[in-house]
């Protein structure tokens, strides 16, 4: 690979990760690049979520305090993240490539579509939260409805398939079901993130080692690493105008390029 490539997903990295502990959707940054640079899509997301590992780890550590507030509600959603990003990524390594071809494009303008209205979705979820307001003391004591369970679940199924935008699903559902800060939901999310990821990680490492591209992993993991810490440290200072119009401008690159494959 030449070296202005590898330049290019060494950023992408630091900005995934960056952005993946603000408020998710990391992956629409480094899989179209890895996309437009001619990687094949399913070892692009392979090797993408393998990376991105790194910046869950740096991300989580920076919001080790407000996850030390909500012990119990981690561990009860944990499982839930576990099994369906088991599941997401046995889907991804034993559905035909062309599946994904077709899939894709449409989670890709899922994704896109949650990164553009995720400031009215935060908004909404500010004024729920304002107006049922719980003690932080209780705030892990609260008992999680049932679909709390499986919107979790799910949401670990498509993160393992595809990785993008979960953070965003998931503090979408954090925000109406869990009555914590919008803090303490975000920490939820990165670790249920970086669990999922880290399945997704271990399942590639056993099943489909050979569709690794450990360049690319040392690449985005060495970037992400250092970007989860700028996100939970002083990633909230940055133009969130910024952060989405970049998002939005490579997840339209990745979805032209995988139509024009269809096509062609």
């Amino acid at each position: 690979m030449e070296f202005w490539r590898e330049l290019l997903v060494l950023f992408a990295g630091l900005w995934a990760g960056t952005i993946n502990t603000i408020v998710g959707s990391g992956s629409l940054v480094t899989f179209p690049v890895l996309v437009a640079l001619g990687f094949a899509p399913v070892n692009s997301i392979i090797s993408n979520a393998m990376g991105l590992v790194a910046g869950g780890f740096s991300g989580a550590w920076g919001y080790r305090q407000e996850a030390r507030t909500v012990p119990k509600t981690m561990l009860k959603l944990v499982p839930a993240s576990l099994v369906g990003g088991i599941l997401g990524a046995f889907l991804l390594l034993h559905l035909p490539e062309t599946v994904f071809g077709y899939v894709a494009p449409v989670l890709i303008a899922i994704a896109i579509l949650l990164v553009i209205f995720q400031p009215r979705l935060a908004r909404w979820v500010r004024e729920r939260q304002s107006g049922d307001p719980l003690r932080p003391t209780h705030v892990d004591e609260q008992k999680l409805s049932p679909l709390v369970y499986i919107l979790v679940f799910l949401i670990g199924v498509y993160g393992g398939y595809f990785t993008a935008a979960q953070g965003i699903l998931l503090m979408a559902v954090l925000g109406i079901f869990f009555h914590g800060s919008l803090q303490q939901s975000n920490a939820i999310k990165v670790i249920l993130s970086l669990v999922v990821n880290l399945v997704a990680a271990v399942s590639y490492l056993l099943f489909a080692f050979d569709r690794i591209n450990w360049l690319i992993v040392l690449l985005i993991a060495g970037g992400s690493l250092v970007g989860g810490f700028i996100g939970a440290r002083v990633g909230r200072k940055l133009s969130p105008l910024l952060l989405r119009s970049f998002i939005v401008v490579l997840g339209l690159v990745a979805l032209v390029t995988m139509i024009g494959k269809l096509v062609a």
